[in-house]
């Protein structure tokens, strides 16, 4: 487990391409719009112009999934694992790393929620987390997005994953836990669940 602190999306992608597996890397974001390979200009909601007074840069990821956005307060997870030394299944990976947040959210106290027809984890009917993956050989990279202290108001640029669904945070949820304690409840799950041993790195920014 790596915590790179607060990084631009750039530099984290660059990250992931030079960090063998198996690891899982930490990361803050500042406001940034990321369209995944299906993602629809439509579902961003604002133009160049205002997304670039409100300080918000726009990547193309090569994750799955529609537009996303990251921004401070928010917890996202790249783990870079090869799933040859796991399991071949791109549905259970998936599946996989919703369960470690929601374990991680019952430790918190609150009750995460799959949904039949969309990625994820969800509370009340409002999505808490989004997932995104991309697997080239088998070898993942992207991952997940959990708003902890994350200000919701930025989700108004952007149809959030194409899905006309409100969106929630940790912090209006009442979950008063630290971005400390929270990496750890994920990192302890994504340990038990993916069979690996999780060792604190030195942190990118310390």
């Amino acid at each position: 487990m790596r915590d790179l602190g607060r990084m631009g999306w750039a530099d984290a992608w660059r990250v992931q391409r030079e960090t063998a597996p198996d690891a899982l890397l930490f990361v803050e974001h500042p406001h940034t719009i990321t369209l995944g390979r299906n993602a629809k200009q439509e579902n961003v909601l604002a133009s160049p112009e205002v997304l670039e007074r409100a300080g918000i840069e726009v990547y193309e990821a090569n994750r799955g999934g529609d537009v996303t956005y990251h921004g401070p307060g928010q917890i996202v997870g790249y783990p870079i694992l090869d799933l040859n030394r796991w399991k071949r299944d791109v549905h259970l990976y998936v599946r996989t790393l919703e369960e470690t947040i929601i374990r991680a959210l019952d430790d918190l106290g609150v009750r995460g929620e799959r949904s039949p027809l969309n990625s994820g984890v969800w509370v009340n009917g409002a999505k808490v987390c989004a997932v995104g993956v991309h697997i080239s050989r088998w070898v993942t990279s992207h991952g997940f997005a959990l708003n902890h202290e994350t200000d919701l108001d930025y989700f108004r640029y952007i149809v959030p994953c194409g899905l006309a669904a409100p969106v929630a945070s940790l912090s209006r949820l009442g979950v008063r836990a630290s971005r400390e304690a929270v990496l750890d409840r994920i990192a302890g799950h994504f340990g038990q669940l993916f069979e690996l041993e999780v060792q604190v790195l030195e942190n990118a920014h310390s």
